[in-house]
């Protein structure tokens, strides 16, 4: 039960809820709770912690389905199973001051390996998404997304050393000086890992810098159904940008220097789809500079496959560069071991095509920015964004559709990503959604505007174009596989002095 507590707290760090500092008492819970455990104990531990929380976090998918809420939360748990009884076995290792390190490089293993399992992993729930304003975000900039989680995870081992110190001390009959002082060093552990992310400056100082318009067309209605009838998803995005073109002759909005629509902002294929084809290029003329346009796009080759792309629509030469997203969603986009599942889950019937996967960074000379584009999901894992970075892109685009899970608190959820991947990267980020939430992030990630869900808006602003990278961008995902394998070295270690141990014990 106090597992299931725990795990409750710490969904409770995230969006839209956002009580980061549970996410400490929570690591440090699971650690006391595991503590001194079996392998067993500490698993059964690590799924009664996992469970609960993932099924607060992902209430989300219940748009869906609870069966995909339940399913999905169960998979995910098993990963914090396996933490769990980690977190056991390292316990019992010698030299306790080392627990609390040992600690949180088993939490940035678990993330390691959730991030990229089944199907290419899911990585919402990581401690890092929980700390996007807090300070520890700044240590993103030097090993992203894990070094903030391990960050994270070393103030809440070291939380847990400290109270198990001196609940010790309390049951051996009182507090002593010298007892206390592991305790002290315990705390001095957490203030200076706290402290440490006041110490990272955060490069924002650009060059030069462009205007730019992010149209939030919206959609019909909420839910599975968004979509609406045929055109209408695309109309709101031309009628949204078309009132834009109408204020910039009037003299009520400067002209910017390129516009952003969001992933399905043209529910046709406009390359099959004539007046599709044409509605965009009425839109795209009537502003006059170059349109980022997201569009679901029949596979020129691969029939009964469609991809999901960001395409550079410019008002005299019409359609140009294009990105396709790398990872479609597995389940939402396409179906793995379709044949056989459909048959059992007559629900996946309602992807009725697959979406094929982009081969390339999405780096778009779009008017005079060279932008980094990357679709909805994408934005929580790290390699797409990094690579986008380091390919060139002076800004990062999230272009994304949240309309199937309005009002749920995933648009919170995605949002805060974008603020975390504006620090380790030194990039402002766009995120242009259909319905919401659009903002704009500056390089230290601020939210500098953002709009309301289910609503027509467009946003204004000035962004700066960045070339510089940051450390984080230069070591790419060496932290954080440094990390795992030490929490992986820790556990093997384990193993072998307790198999030790018993050997002595038979010997004698």
């Amino acid at each position: 039960m106090l597992a299931a507590v725990s795990g409750l707290a710490l969904g409770f760090a995230f969006p839209p809820f956002g009580v980061w500092p549970l996410s400490l008492a929570a690591v440090a819970a699971l650690a006391l709770l595991t503590h001194g455990r079996t392998a067993r104990q500490g698993a059964w531990t690590g799924f009664a912690f996992g469970l609960p929380f993932f099924l607060l976090l992902l209430k989300w998918l219940s748009v869906v389905g609870w069966d995909a809420v339940v399913g999905l939360s169960v998979i995910e748990a098993a990963f914090l199973a396996l933490m769990g009884a980690g977190l056991a076995l390292v316990s019992r290792l010698p030299v306790p001051a080392l627990w609390p390190l040992w600690t949180a490089c088993l939490w940035v293993t678990e993330e390691w390996a959730r991030d990229r399992a089944p199907f290419g992993g899911f990585p919402w729930g990581r401690l890092a998404f929980a700390n996007t304003g807090t300070p520890y975000t700044p240590l993103a900039a030097l090993g992203g997304a894990p070094l903030v989680t391990f960050a994270v995870a070393l103030t809440g081992g070291a939380l847990a050393s400290a109270v198990l110190v001196l609940w010790r001390l309390r049951g051996a009959g009182g507090l002593s000086p010298r007892g206390v002082l592991p305790a002290a060093g315990a705390v001095v552990v957490c203030a200076a890992v706290t402290a440490a992310g006041f110490a990272v400056p955060i490069p924002t100082a650009a060059d030069d810098s462009v205007d730019i318009a992010v149209v939030q067309g919206n959609v019909q209605q909420a839910g599975m159904d968004f979509l609406g009838r045929p055109m209408m998803i695309l109309n709101n995005h031309v009628k949204a940008t078309l009132d834009l073109a109408e204020d910039v002759k009037a003299g009520r909005i400067a002209k910017p220097d390129l516009v952003i629509w969001p992933e399905n902002a043209s529910d046709l294929d406009p390359f099959q789809y004539r007046e599709a084809y044409a509605r965009i290029d009425e839109a795209v003329k009537a502003i006059g500079v170059p349109v980022l346009v997201g569009a679901l796009v029949d596979h020129p080759t691969k029939q009964g496959y469609v991809q999901n792309q960001g395409i550079v629509w410019d008002p005299r030469s019409g359609p140009g560069a294009s990105y396709t997203k790398q990872h479609p969603v597995p389940f939402g986009e396409y179906v793995p071991f379709r044949p056989q599942l459909s048959k059992i889950i007559t629900r996946l019937q309602r992807v009725p095509r697959d979406f094929y996967p982009g081969d390339h960074t999405g780096v778009l000379k779009v008017g005079p920015a060279r932008l980094g584009d990357v679709i909805c999901f994408e934005v929580a894992y790290d390699e797409i964004v990094r690579d986008t970075v380091n390919a060139g892109a002076r800004a990062i685009v999230v272009q994304t559709n949240n309309a199937t899970y309005g009002r749920s608190g995933q648009p919170e959820q995605q949002l805060v990503m974008s603020k975390l991947r504006a620090i380790e990267h030194g990039r402002p980020v766009i995120t242009a959604a259909t319905s919401g939430i659009s903002a704009v992030v500056s390089p230290d990630g601020t939210i500098e505007q953002r709009t309301k869900e289910f609503t027509q808006d467009v946003l204004t602003a000035r962004i700066p174009l960045r070339d510089g990278t940051t450390p984080a961008d230069r070591v790419g995902a060496i932290p954080e596989w440094v990390l795992a394998m030490v929490g992986v070295l820790s556990c093997a270690a384990a193993i072998m002095i307790g198999r030790r141990g018993r050997m002595d014990e038979k010997g004698q």
